[in-house]
């Protein structure tokens, strides 16, 4: 296992076990037979010291040693191909999948514009984005890129600012009308509502300021008139009059200013949450990647 090329055949045959689930499907793909291959898999886990592999008599799968090792591998292996297909293109060739995850309003409305522009700049460039309104674990989950709202516990993680952002109540013009509107927080709790729901359960607990000398933080609880799993869900349902959301002020920036929605209660939702750009910390970025960051930061800060 010392020589660099036989460590990136076995890298290769396991990448293959992993995909195929069976070390004779990837020995054969490898052009190895089963023992051989099975054989190559233990010397690699005894070089590791890990188990990576989960073996049944019906199944072959990753333990969570070989779920990072794969990562880690997949990432080895594009970067290696990435450096081929340099010496052939150029140095200034930028190419390949960049693996992005955004919360689902703001995806849809603000960063595809955003991925076409820059896919206009550098055509080779693919996405595969994920957007979904529950956190993803940039590891596991195997992405390059995320947009996340708030305060971040991924200390792992480098996080960059994209743009300021709060939380605000927000509804149609014509149910603001209807309603006459909250005069404080607490008023919330009695009006129709539209409640985004995630991994973690029903975002019903609004957080607010007390707007008084004291400036307490506390939070209301709204009932659920309407709920959904998908922010771009409750903005239609928002613009649409069928109740009060409580949205990213990024995310509905375009909406005010048309004045399809207003906001209420100003006074009282001002605590900041920005939007941040997360990325792996100490890992080599190829060229697509640090462009895409660069790009996304200048145009984030062009909304302002």
């Amino acid at each position: 296992m010392q020589g660099g090329t036989d460590r990136f055949s076995v890298i290769r045959l396991f990448l293959d076990a992993a995909q195929l689930g069976s070390f004779s499907a990837a020995g054969r793909k490898q052009g190895m037979s089963p023992a051989a291959a099975s054989a190559s898999i233990q010397r690699l886990e005894a070089s590791l010291q890990v188990k990576l592999f989960e073996r049944t008599t019906r199944q072959l799968r990753l333990t969570e040693e070989g779920k990072l090792y794969r990562h880690f591998s997949e990432q080895a292996m594009a970067l290696m191909a990435e450096a081929e297909s340099s010496l052939h293109a150029g140095t200034d060739s930028v190419r390949g999948v960049v693996k992005i995850a955004a919360p689902s309003d703001l995806g849809r409305n603000v960063l595809m514009p955003m991925l076409d522009q820059f896919r206009q700049q550098h055509p080779e460039v693919q996405y595969a984005l994920t957007l979904s309104d529950n956190t993803s674990n940039l590891v596991q989950d195997e992405i390059d890129l995320a947009l996340r709202y708030g305060q971040l516990a991924d200390s792992e993680m480098v996080a960059r600012v994209l743009a300021p952002s709060r939380r605000v109540v927000c509804a149609a013009p014509s149910l603001i009308l209807q309603t006459g509107g909250p005069a404080v927080p607490e008023d919330l709790a009695t009006l129709p509502t539209l409640v985004l729901v995630t991994a973690l359960g029903p975002m019903q607990e609004w957080r607010y300021c007390t707007n008084d000398e004291a400036d307490e933080r506390r939070t209301v609880r709204v009932r659920r008139t309407q709920q959904s799993n998908d922010g771009e869900i409750i903005r239609k349902w928002a613009i649409a009059g069928q109740g009060y959301a409580y949205k990213s002020i990024l995310d509905i920036a375009e909406d005010l200013r048309c004045g399809r929605l207003a906001t209420v209660l100003d006074e009282y939702f001002t605590d900041s949450a920005p939007l941040n750009l997360l990325y792996h910390r100490n890992r080599y970025q190829p060229p697509r990647i640090k462009l895409l960051i660069d790009f996304l930061m200048e145009r984030f800060a062009d909304l302002g």
